[in-house]
């Protein structure tokens, strides 16, 4: 019976499929409230931004209905409203509020909104009465700039996360072993959709399997770091059409004994791609993953050509991104062809 397949390490739209659970040290996140809240979920976002301002305004709203409420700002209202005649007839009322034309909390939280979002309707205005109100008319506008600047900022970095841009940068759905200058080769290709390039393009592969050590110790996933190889040399590509990336199988690599028969039998075995770079226009690192199983690669397959010159210029049809044509490759292992080449 064929052994049950393990589960993804890294999906092939590159989120990494682990759960962390049974953290109890939960405060560490509040250490970083700013990185906290930029990765939450886009609903929680806009309810604490949402919740930010109103709250911030209730509370001073309070505040200011407080300093109206102990002046007697509210009972001189009151009873010029009853008595408008008053004055009129006891002479002139020299009464001075902290707060013009506040009559309630209502009107209180209207003036916190106009303080804060700086509108100023202008019916109603601080006086030179109460220096506690002077002093919470600063405090309000401090308070004001550092949310607008927090939860804008939150806001701006959540718009532009670099993962977004790597939504355009594609990998072939399939990974192919074909033969390339006499020797076996683990190959893909890769793409990028957008005319801005990925500056300082880094590309490298990693296997995840399972192994065990020679005292017994178990590592469920040991991630082996492996040689790609590139059209330009080294791990930096230039990324401004589509690049066929290989990896030589020769003796350091972990793909030395796998055939095409014991391929599939190798459940456990998960090649994960990463490719790294700067965002041209933004200057934002950004990092695109994907991975290959065994039955995601294909033996003696090789990719077809998807560039062509046209009118002067080179054009590239992504119609033909993942086709791939059989080529008469080895059916053995990288030692088996490098043990008969040693004989020949």
């Amino acid at each position: 019976r064929a052994r049950e397949r393990r589960a993804r390490f890294v999906g092939k739209n590159g989120a990494c499929n682990v759960a962390h659970k049974n953290i109890r040290e939960q405060g560490r996140f509040l250490q970083d409230v700013f990185t906290t809240l930029v990765d939450l979920k886009w609903p929680h976002t806009l309810l604490i931004f949402t919740m930010s301002f109103l709250c911030s305004w209730l509370l001073f709203g309070m505040v200011w209905w407080l300093i109206a409420f102990a002046h007697g700002d509210l009972d001189h209202s009151t009873r010029l409203q009853h008595s408008p005649g008053e004055e009129a007839a006891g002479g002139p009322d020299n009464f001075v509020p902290c707060v013009t034309s506040i009559h309630s909390f209502t009107s209180a939280f209207l003036f916190s909104i106009e303080v804060q979002v700086t509108i100023g309707f202008g019916g109603r205005m601080v006086t030179e009465e109460c220096p506690a109100a002077i002093l919470v008319l600063i405090v309000q506008n401090i308070v004001g700039l550092v949310i607008n600047a927090i939860m804008l900022g939150c806001i701006f970095m959540k718009t532009s996360q670099a993962h977004r841009r790597a939504e355009t940068l594609i990998f072939s759905k399939h990974a192919v072993i074909a033969l390339r200058e006499g020797k076996l080769c683990f190959m893909l290709r890769v793409g990028d959709l957008r005319k801005s390039m990925i500056i300082s393009a880094t590309i490298r592969m990693q296997v995840v399997k399972k192994t065990a050590s020679l005292e017994g110790e178990v590592v469920p996933l040991n991630q082996i770091d492996i040689q790609m190889e590139n059209p330009v040399g080294g791990n930096s590509i230039f990324l401004v059409s589509p690049l066929i990336i290989y990896h030589v199988i020769d003796k350091n690599s972990p793909l030395y004994d796998i055939s095409p028969l014991n391929l599939h039998h190798h459940e456990d075995l998960e090649i994960i791609v990463i490719l790294e770079g700067v965002v041209e226009t933004t200057g934002i690192t950004t990092q695109a993953r994907t991975s290959y199983l065994a039955d995601e690669i294909l033996w003696g397959q090789r990719f077809v050509p998807i560039v062509a010159e046209e009118d002067g210029r080179y054009s590239v049809d992504y119609s033909k991104f993942g086709n791939t044509v059989k080529v008469p490759t080895p059916s053995c292992t990288a030692r088996q062809l490098e043990e008969d080449k040693s004989i020949m």
